[in-house]
């Protein structure tokens, strides 16, 4: 492996499995669902979603920057679970960002919905009350600020991009900052993504897509912990969730220099574009990006362990995800999980989450389940649908699939 190739040195993350890493590993674990019923906003009984996957509070008091004088200016929940994430992956990665190392670290976190939440506070006030809105309202908008923000929390002074790939966002991040890395650019990169979408106009938005799960009455799970149903017979859609994950990455080199544990390195990916419709997947293009990926990892299908599943639950996505797999993998399709069942779907964030599991996964030997899991005649796989399972996992295949046809997919490899 080349010493300019990415490996990773530390991750954290918030989820509404919770705000600490380990707790949420454990509940995952258990096939415990983070879905409850929906409380970031009033709604009356008409509104088309019900439930949702919330981040419970965190605790601010050991972390002076999220202070409230701190957070004053920055009412978007984006921007304290950002910065919450990386301060915590870097005190885990071991590594401090010193002004002689400041110019090469880079920044590529990012968000797929920014803060929307605060522009239209602003715009509610402006109607409502006649008020312009507060000079920082259109800051808290720019999905950039998140990388801006956590540049001034760390004194990281490297590139620094959004990068912003709909759905896709967490993984698209950690792949463009294994290419700064890989060309000399910076020796380490904080890469990762946060949303937290739980507003009213974009839940109900995502409803009257077909996207998102929506309220039926006659909804035949027992609670709302069973409406997030991937790869199932009777998946109803996606369950929208909020939540962020930094993912810390390094030159093979710097960590070895520099003494730094990397469990899990970074083998290959591929970015391809649908360039067909602006939100159902293109069945050619998905299985290029997965099979590239495979090929850019320098292995075979056959190598491959697991796969860390996009699967958000809709009848068109899994169909998709599913047919892709199949033609890269054939009869030989390896376990295959799918994290939004216990999480939901944290839009951009939710892929970069999910690669933490993943790695979770192969450092511990186990892949998690699963849950709600019935099975659907037209796509016969391996969910593992039984409950967490113990395998050793060499390389797994992490795909993420957005909007607008941005498809990523990257291979962990473990290192022995």
């Amino acid at each position: 492996m080349s010493s300019k190739k990415s490996v990773i040195i530390g991750y954290d993350a918030v989820s509404p499995l919770g705000t600490d890493l380990d707790a949420q590993w454990e509940k995952a674990l258990r096939g415990e669902s983070g879905i409850r019923e929906l409380t970031r906003f009033a709604f009356g009984d008409d509104f088309p979603v019900r439930i949702a996957g919330e981040v419970d509070a965190i605790d601010t008091e050991p972390h002076p920057f999220l202070s409230p004088r701190k957070l004053a200016l920055w009412p978007s929940p984006i921007f304290k679970h950002a910065m919450l994430v990386v301060h915590r992956a870097l005190e885990k990665s071991g590594i401090t960002i010193t002004p002689e190392l400041s110019p090469r670290v880079a920044i590529t976190f990012s968000s797929a919905v920014g803060g929307l939440d605060a522009i239209l506070t602003a715009d509610r006030r402006l109607i409502a009350e006649n008020k312009l809105p507060p000079p920082y309202a259109n800051p808290n908008g720019c999905i950039n600020m998140v990388g801006g923000k956590i540049s001034i929390l760390t004194n990281a002074t490297g590139p620094i991009a959004a990068t912003i790939a709909a759905c896709a966002t967490g993984v698209t991040s950690i792949i463009i900052g294994s290419m700064l890395l890989e060309q000399g650019r910076a020796d380490v990169a904080l890469c990762g993504a946060v949303d937290f979408p739980l507003v009213e106009p974009i839940v109900a938005g995502f409803a009257t897509m077909g996207a998102a799960y929506s309220h039926n009455p006659e909804m035949p799970f027992n609670s709302a912990a069973e409406a997030s149903r991937p790869f199932s017979a009777n998946r109803k859609g996606f369950v929208i969730s909020e939540g962020a994950g930094c993912i810390i990455i390094a030159t093979k080199e710097f960590a070895q220099t520099h003494g730094l544990d990397y469990p899990i390195e970074i083998a290959g990916w591929s970015m391809t574009s649908d360039a067909c419709h602006f939100v159902t997947p293109n069945l050619k293009t998905v299985t290029r990006c997965i099979a590239e990926c495979i090929d850019n990892s320098k292995i075979s299908p056959h190598d491959v362990d697991a796969i860390n599943a996009h699967a958000t639950a809709t009848k068109v996505g899994d169909k998709v995800e599913y047919q892709a797999l199949k033609a890269v993998f054939g009869d030989h399709l390896p376990p295959v999980s799918a994290n939004k069942s216990l999480t939901g779907h944290a839009m951009g964030a939710s892929s970069a989450i999910e690669s933490i599991f993943a790695m979770e996964g192969m450092r511990k030997g186990i892949v998690l389940p699963t849950i709600n899991y019935t099975p659907d005649p037209e796509l016969v796989l391996d969910c593992v649908s039984e409950g967490a399972r113990k395998l050793e996992q060499e390389f797994v295949l992490k795909n993420s699939f957005g909007f607008g046809g941005c498809n990523a997919c990257i291979t962990f490899h473990r290192v022995t």
